[in-house]
């Protein structure tokens, strides 16, 4: 039998650790290891989305609570939704100058 990936008193579990996945260190660990050292960069996607424009913001050293939070103040900058998935911010439309001009105020190098 292998190792549980969920329990009813903590939820998701890590699958190297076996830690909760919100207390996971491993995988922290990893994801700040791949965010370091990389460039910022706004890009504008719209190959499969189906046909809609979204801008997505990558290689921000932060962690995801901060991502979280500089998520929610672009999108009441933008005035549009967005998420954060896999380490990136996402925000629909066409707002790179946007975003740029933001990440610049709040001193983000690029």
């Amino acid at each position: 039998m292998g190792k549980p990936v969920y329990s009813t008193g903590v939820g998701r579990r890590c699958s190297e650790c076996g830690e909760a996945v919100v207390a996971c260190r491993c995988r922290a660990d990893a994801r700040s290891a791949k965010r370091e050292g990389g460039p910022v960069r706004v890009v504008l996607e719209k190959k499969g989305r189906r046909g809609k424009a979204v801008t997505v913001v990558t290689g921000l050293p932060f962690s995801d609570l901060e991502l979280a939070v500089l998520a929610k103040k672009l999108k009441a900058q933008i005035g549009a939704g967005g998420t954060v998935k896999a380490g990136n911010i996402e925000l629909q439309g066409d707002h790179t100058e946007t975003v740029l001009r933001f990440l610049d105020q709040q001193g983000i190098d690029e």
